[in-house]
């Protein structure tokens, strides 16, 4: 049996414990502990119990097991104060609180650090300093609170998003990476970054404990590592923190007057963000079921905090596929909706990139005012020159209104950026109708099939490959996939698809032939 946490690979079979790649020198008695903690980790494991486990009911001194626990500790990067793994329960006992996922060693293998999966190609390092965030650790031991630790992270990555110098991966695509044991040079050839930032958060009461630390992939050597135990009211200062923290080990020589820029309006109710990063993971699938549970909790933070720019414009986005998938019958209600969230997104969001990105592309679809989407993206992609929401909605826009090739060259840098986010189906949407437009059917249908790889539940991905198989002469597969549409999408019709996502007739109406020919109603 393996047992993967954090960085780290617990192999029963073998006897050994990995650090990545790195062995990690434990005693016997100190592997056969951890390995009855983990086993146990449902439970409070008493004193006795470790000594009947691990001494076999023999006598032993207080000293010598705190000596064994301590040892089990430092084996792992634990403390006796941090307690992040291995919990101590006053007269209770102890208890492993680690997120465990347990795997089976392959049959044959012969090193103890066989890989879980193939390692993914390595990216090319970009020209400029480059960096992945990987999902905090939540050291709290409540599953309920699992929202809030990917919530810092996902508010550090818009920190550091803000600074143009730096190449930041999305948080999608990091998070692949959650609940694994993971090898910081091989996640860092994977994304194609240098540095890696690592941390924790533990949510207690009104107070919250950060620790985090930046390595440097290439040398392995740890730049800067702190803690930060805080009270609940001082987290956007904590997140402010890290991020300046992160540009002064990279960038020693930056000035502080710079490094003041990545600081953002934050929302004056804590409760409202609380709300919003409840409401994020179901919002950002465009799936009608997750939006329909996103919207109460965004109205909520709404109704606390009016002046929230990211709630409106993720409120924005829930409306505008409500519309957009007509549920309810509430199609122009839900269009006005999502324009004036938009607008509102706009008014208090200035200096927010990923809702400029949102309202571009809302104000885009469902106002049709193409001028003020470009200006929005635009302003974004200024704000954050590695902010994936920009470079996918201005994909999507810029597609529609026949801007091939510079939708093409935005939906690359998406791509790019988050190679492993599992909204890329966006980007290579983008892609598929550009090239479309272009002609370039093959490629058209290539791109398409990137997106149901990575979204099939989507029916549009569907169409676009319909409508390139059909200028391809595929008309028998085009068939197929025009059904999968209609599974996916019962209500489809070109007409209604034409409402949302008609932005030039020179570019649909040619793509609304190809799919009535694959057999989609009018």
């Amino acid at each position: 049996m393996r047992y993967l946490f954090e960085e780290y690979a617990f192999d029963t079979g073998r006897r050994e414990i990995c650090r990545g790649a790195d062995l990690v020198p434990v005693t016997p008695q100190v592997f056969d502990l951890l390995d009855y903690l983990i086993h146990n980790r449902e439970r409070v494991v008493s004193k006795d119990d470790l000594i009947n486990a691990i001494w076999n009911g023999r006598i032993v001194s207080d000293a010598a097991l705190a000596t064994r626990l301590n040892a089990a500790r430092t084996a792992l990067g634990d403390s006796g104060e941090e307690q992040r793994l291995i919990k101590t329960l006053p007269r209770k006992g102890f208890r492993f609180v680690g997120q465990v996922h347990e795997t089976q060693q392959p049959a044959g293998a012969t090193a103890a650090h066989t890989p879980v999966e193939p390692p993914k190609p390595a990216l090319r390092l970009p020209d400029k300093p480059s960096i992945a965030v990987l999902p905090f650790q939540n050291m709290s031991g409540d599953p309920d609170q699992e929202y809030f630790a990917d919530g810092i992270v996902e508010d550090i990555i818009t920190g550091l998003s803000h600074i143009k110098w730096l190449f930041v991966i999305a948080r999608n695509s990091t998070f692949i990476y959650k609940a694994r044991a993971v090898d910081v040079k091989r996640v860092a050839r994977e994304l194609g970054v240098r540095y890696v930032l690592q941390g924790g958060v533990r949510n207690a009461g009104n107070r919250v404990r950060i620790t985090s630390q930046l390595v440097d992939a290439e040398t392995g050597v740890h730049l800067w590592a702190e803690r930060y135990d805080r009270p609940l009211d001082d987290i956007f200062a904590v997140q402010d923190e890290i991020t300046v923290s992160v540009v002064g080990a990279i960038e020693p020589s930056l000035r502080r007057a710079e490094i003041e820029r990545v600081k953002r309006k934050r929302p004056d109710s804590l409760d409202a963000y609380d709300l919003v990063l409840q409401a994020l993971p179901f919002a950002y699938t465009g799936e009608s079921e997750n939006i329909a549970m996103a919207i109460p909790l965004l109205e909520q933070a709404l109704a606390l905090d009016p002046g929230y720019a990211g709630a409106q414009a993720a409120l924005a986005w829930c409306c505008h596929h409500r519309f957009r998938f007509n549920r309810g019958g509430l199609r122009e209600g839900d269009r006005a909706a999502a324009v004036r969230h938009a607008r509102a997104a706009i008014a208090c969001g200035g200096d927010d990139a990923t809702a400029l990105a949102l309202a571009g592309l809302v104000i885009a679809f469902d106002e049709r005012d193409h001028a003020t989407a470009l200006n929005l993206f635009n302003r974004a992609l200024s704000l954050s020159n590695s902010n994936v929401f920009a470079f996918s909605c201005s994909a999507i826009v810029l597609a529609w209104m026949g801007e091939s090739d510079l939708a093409i060259e935005r939906a690359q840098l998406a791509l790019r950026l988050s190679p492993f986010d599992p909204m890329n189906f966006m980007p290579n949407n983008a892609v598929a109708i550009a090239n479309f437009h272009a002609g370039r059917y093959e490629a058209a249908a290539a791109a398409a099939r990137r997106a149901i790889e990575v979204n099939p539940r989507f029916s549009i991905c569907h169409a676009h490959l319909a409508a390139a198989l059909v200028r391809q002469g595929c008309c028998e597969e085009a068939k197929v996939e025009a059904k999968r549409v209609l599974e996916c999408d019962p209500h489809f019709s070109t007409s209604g698809f034409f409402v949302s996502a008609g932005l030039a007739p020179a570019v649909f109406t040619p793509y609304a032939e190809a799919l009535r020919e694959a057999g989609l109603p009018k």
